[in-house]
């Protein structure tokens, strides 16, 4: 059952006020539209002690995703901005009536220790400046949302945690899919295994892009000195998919990438692909790319064989079995991001820890950096 107490009911009316029925079935779009024009209608569905929340970082994922998934959520409503880009503020003011004494630079972003409007912080930026970021939250008293991959590296990712565990606030990591009643039939699967031992695991999260770009003016995803490639952005989908199909963490890794376009992938991955190992003899084989559309993530078993295809996209995540069940989120509320939010602000209220702490995206940069020393170096490397 979901935590969040958000009904379909509330999703309707709020979708409508913010403008984005069109992202339900036409008739419930339609219904919503007739009974639900103001904004208004979702915030008087939001509970009175809702969390606050400032989004660090106004790029895409936070402008399209993000600050809309906020207008339909019930525990948590966006209250403040973090941006480097001064022309961004007045349309997010005017948009979603913030008010000047909640808008911040990465300057002055410190002075939100004084600011009781705003309890969390969901940092978005560039995979560098997260731990900085996070860093600075916590000092500030803040509870930290934090978008994946968590860090750099594993040592960043343990940095993070004691920091937040020292200044006593919540550190919860933004992997969506963690909060989809897909993804947790399939961890529940792992567990109760319908269909026998597992035999082998695949998962695959990638997307072609970047053809037009400008070698001389490339997007931070294709910088090293960002945390770019394939494997920050999109392994982590299927490194997660691997540990949650199987309901294990891996002990070893052997990885290899490929670069087909080096006039854009200069230091950064194009395509990765790595074998995880764990410790009952089960192997995942697992691949990442900006360089081809792939997005399954399957078990086969050895009385047949489950898969989520698509496994990781913002909507329409499906699957079946081999005995033709089909595994999908019928009846669930469809904006990922705010059922996300949503679980992450009532752990708050609840204070009790969220769904995917700090701890699980530490589990993760430690793969990765396995991952990297083995394609950079070659070989079999152990998860430490």
């Amino acid at each position: 059952m979901l935590d969040t107490g958000l009904t379909r009911r509330h999703l309707l009316a709020a979708m409508a006020g913010a403008g984005i029925g069109a992202a339900l079935p036409a008739a419930a779009g339609g219904r919503a539209g007739a009974t639900a024009s103001k904004r208004g209608d979702a915030a008087s569905a939001r509970r009175p002690d809702s969390i606050g929340v400032a989004l660090v970082g106004l790029g895409y994922y936070a402008g399209h995703l993000l600050a809309p998934g906020l207008q339909l959520t019930r525990n948590c409503h966006l209250a403040g901005i973090v941006t480097g880009t001064p022309a961004k503020i007045p349309e997010w003011q005017a948009k979603y009536g913030i008010a000047d004494r909640n808008v911040y630079s990465y300057d002055d972003f410190d002075r939100i220790a004084d600011n009781p409007e705003i309890q969390a912080v969901y940092i978005v930026t560039p995979n560098d400046l997260h731990k900085p970021l996070a860093l600075r939250a916590a000092a500030a008293g803040k509870h930290v949302w934090c978008e994946k991959p968590m860090a750099m590296n594993a040592a960043e990712a343990q940095e993070m945690i004691d920091a937040c565990r020292a200044a006593n606030v919540q550190l919860a990591i933004g992997y969506r899919m963690q909060h989809q009643p897909s993804t947790m039939q399939l961890r529940a699967m792992a567990k109760d295994k319908p269909y026998g031992r597992m035999l082998k695991v695949s998962a695959d999260a990638g997307f072609h892009a970047y053809d037009d770009v400008d070698p001389a003016n490339k997007p931070w995803r294709l910088l090293p000195q960002n945390g770019g490639g394939a494997m920050y952005d999109m392994g982590v989908y299927a490194l997660q998919g691997a540990r949650y199909i199987t309901g294990q963490e891996p002990v070893a890794v052997t990885a290899r990438s490929e670069v087909h376009r080096p006039q854009l992938f200069e230091g950064v991955d194009e395509t990765t692909h790595f074998t995880l190992e764990f410790a009952d003899g089960l192997v995942a084989e697992c691949s990442t790319s900006f360089g081809r559309d792939m997005n399954t993530l399957r078990a086969d078993c050895e009385r047949g064989w489950y898969e989520l295809s698509p496994f990781q996209t913002y909507d329409n995540i499906k699957g079946r079995t081999s005995d033709g069940k089909l595994i999908e989120d019928e009846g669930v509320l469809p904006h990922q991001q705010a059922l996300q939010m949503d679980n992450d602000a009532l752990a708050i209220l609840e204070k009790r820890p969220p769904r995917v702490p700090g701890e699980e995206g530490l589990r993760d940069m430690r793969v990765v950096d396995a991952v990297y020393a083995s394609a950079r170096e070659g070989g079999r490397r152990i998860v430490l």
